[in-house]
């Protein structure tokens, strides 16, 4: 399942030059113990703060003076940073370990200085003592460092919300007897009831009943998909107004939600380019910022500066320079672009193909199951003129209702989708190898191939033989519809194509994306298709272990490819394309093999991916940007380069600034929830 809500993503992952893996700097910490920490050290700051020397010089405020109060500082400070600054010395621990010290070590850094140096001033050393800095400078990191978490964890817990609307109970049915059992009692094979406006159990199969299905939350598809018999649903999709008896295919870990949570989780797991790219960057910094802090250590103590300014600035470089926006640039825009597109019906396997997918000038699709539904249906209708095209496929169906063959539950398909009216009739009969034939009132309808027109010697008008001969030169099938021995319909039956297929090479064409279509069908199938959808290029009677050889040679071209498809035999294309793009709807092979999955089997959101990561990669870069760029002007100000034009930063004033970067960062990635898809 998804990580937990209060698990930081590895966003503070830092990788050493040499890519020596990564870590997270806020392993075992929590959204609530930063929050509490947070709140507790404000708490013990304030004492600190009354009776330090910060609020009395800007302010002109001083709070009473009894005996000891003037160790309060000291004494609060202390307890401060021993307990709000606890995490930062536990992740620098873990960095210095894994040899990629980082933010964390640049915080502690800064606190253990002003701490030890504070000490030795409240012990007797000349000096100004650095307790107000040394608490105002924790309190805004733990504030910061709550802000930050907390974003995170929104963004990883988005698609959690979605286990929330599975219910707690089911109605289980046995016999004629219903019982409410808690979900974790069932299993594969039970029968349940889904009442209407319920949250669907488990993932199963309709037996019994008909309903419309909300599965917005899954799939993105915001109208409500229609489920009858035989039929599949979803675990928390809402039932409609119907009641639906279901047998139960999976359960718990099983269901299509905890698979896609998990494939989730994963994606946010993975590492992209672009995040070791900002680890190297972080690592650099680290190193940059050390050195500086040296450098402006020297040079102050060569200019006769006092050691506490001197401590102070050295303090101010450390904690200003952390890498906190720059650890957060990328994990968080990651989170954002992989949750929301899996509320959008994409689901991100692997980041890097999400990332690499705002590069594709290509985009090769298989065409059966595809761009095609891969299934029979009636995409052409010819009539002599005595019946309208719905009459005649109204008939045509109602004669082959009873008929297995797969044409003819195509064209009882097709006649269902169009709405019409199946009627009811008598002495069915097959005529093997020809078709069918059934009486309706007092006609003797048939349906069958050429091969029923040359038994019964029918000679169909010349409408229909022109209709034909065009279809079969497209290698199409052609059934006729008799009424009486006489030819009244021809139907054209084919694979039919998707009807979203044609907005998705729209949309595609709009990217300046070439569409090839790669197919083992034949040319002239393949061509009809591609120049009913407008497809670029086709590649057509290609063998299975082909398209791997054909998806090569594109990228020889200098092409960026994606291979869109959902079959056993596109496994292999999908996993040599840049991104591989599987519908999920297809076989296991072929979604384990793709880094997107297209949920919903829609091709428009190939579009949507491209869309999705051309909006993701411009965040990270604005991001990068914008937390390198700080760090250019940050720094020389930290280090007091403006120190003779009386400009000084304090280091609680270099934490706020710091934060500040972090909050511009979290909110600029925020905005990418904005993007239309």
């Amino acid at each position: 399942m998804a990580p937990a809500a209060g698990t930081h993503a590895q966003h503070a992952s830092h990788a050493g030059p040499h890519g020596s893996g990564e870590h997270d700097a806020h392993a075992g910490h929590s959204v609530a113990m930063f929050r509490d920490k947070f709140w507790i050290s404000l708490l013990l700051a304030i004492p600190t703060l009354l009776w330090g020397h910060m609020l009395p010089g800007a302010l002109g405020f001083r709070a009473p003076a009894f005996f000891g109060s003037s160790y309060l500082p000291a004494l609060f400070g202390t307890a401060v940073f021993f307990y709000g600054g606890l995490p930062f010395v536990q992740g620098a621990v873990r960095e210095i370990r894994d040899r990629v010290p980082g933010m964390m070590t640049l915080i502690t850094l800064a606190i253990s200085v002003a701490f030890v140096f504070s000490i030795a001033v409240t012990l007797g050393y000349a000096g100004m003592s650095l307790w107000d800095e040394l608490s105002t400078l924790i309190v805004v990191m733990l504030l910061g460092h709550w802000i930050e978490m907390r974003s995170i964890s929104q963004a990883q817990g988005a698609l959690q919300e979605l286990a929330k609307l599975l219910p707690s109970e089911a109605v289980r049915v046995t016999g004629d007897k219903l019982e409410t059992v808690p979900l974790s009692a069932l299993k594969e094979g039970d029968l349940v009831l889904a009442q209407p406006g319920a949250a669907i159990p488990a993932d199963g199969i309709v037996r019994e009943g008909a309903s419309a299905v909300n599965e917005s939350m899954l799939t993105g598809e915001s109208r409500p998909v229609d489920k009858k018999e035989g039929d599949k649903v979803i675990a928390a999709t809402l039932n409609g107004n119907g009641s639906l008896r279901i047998e139960v295919t999976g359960t718990g870990d099983r269901t299509a939600l905890a698979g896609i949570t998990r494939l989730v989780a994963q994606a946010q797991s993975s590492r992209s380019r672009a995040q070791a790219l900002a680890d190297r960057a972080a690592f650099v910094l680290t190193l940059v910022a050390i050195g500086s802090a040296v450098a402006t250590a020297v040079v102050w103590l060569a200019l006769g500066a006092t050691p506490a300014f001197v401590i102070e600035r050295v303090v101010t470089v450390l904690v200003i320079a952390c890498p906190h926006a720059l650890g957060l640039a990328i994990p968080l825009v990651i989170a954002i672009s992989t949750t929301l597109g899996a509320r959008s019906g994409l689901l991100v396997r692997d980041r890097r193909g999400l990332e690499e997918a705002r590069r594709l000038d290509t985009v090769v699709f298989d065409k059966t199951g595809t761009l095609t539904r891969g299934e029979f249906r009636v995409v052409e209708i010819v009539t002599d003129g005595t019946l309208s095209e719905d009459e005649a496929l109204s008939l045509a169906a109602a004669v082959e209702r009873d008929s297995e063959h797969t044409i003819a539950r195509g064209i009882v398909e097709s006649a269902e989708e169009r709405g019409a009216k199946i009627r009811a009739v008598r002495d069915f009969r097959a005529i093997p190898g020809r078709g069918v034939e059934a009486r309706l009132d007092e006609r003797l309808l048939a349906v069958g191939g050429p091969a029923l027109l040359a038994q019964i010697g029918a000679t169909p008008s010349p409408a229909l033989t022109e209709a034909a001969q065009r279809a079969t030169d497209r290698s199409q099938a052609t059934v006729y519809l008799l009424s009486d021995g006489v030819a009244r319909a021809m139907f054209v039956v084919a694979d039919a194509v998707r009807e979203e297929s044609r907005e998705a090479i729209q949309r595609l064409h709009g990217q300046h994306v070439t569409v090839v279509m790669l197919t083992g069908d034949a040319k002239v199938v393949a061509l009809a298709v591609a120049q009913d959808l407008g497809i670029d290029t086709v590649i057509a009677d290609v063998l299975p272990e082909q398209k791997v050889q054909k998806i090569d040679e594109l990228k020889r071209t200098g092409r960026r490819v994606a291979m869109v498809g959902d079959g056993v035999n596109d496994a292999p294309a999908l996993v040599s394309a840049d991104v591989g793009i599987a519908i999920g709807a297809g076989t296991e092979v072929a979604v384990e093999a793709g880094d997107v999955v297209l949920i919903r089997s829609d091709p428009r959101d190939v579009s949507r991916l491209i869309a999705l990561s051309r909006a993701s990669y411009a965040k990270m870069v604005q991001n990068l940007w914008w937390a390198v760029g700080y760090n250019v002007i940050a720094i020389p100000l930290a280090a007091g380069v403006l120190e003779p034009w009386g400009i000084v930063l304090s280091p609680a004033a270099g934490a706020v600034l710091m934060s500040l970067s972090t909050i511009i960062v979290a909110a600029n990635a925020q905005l990418l929830r904005r993007v239309s898809l």
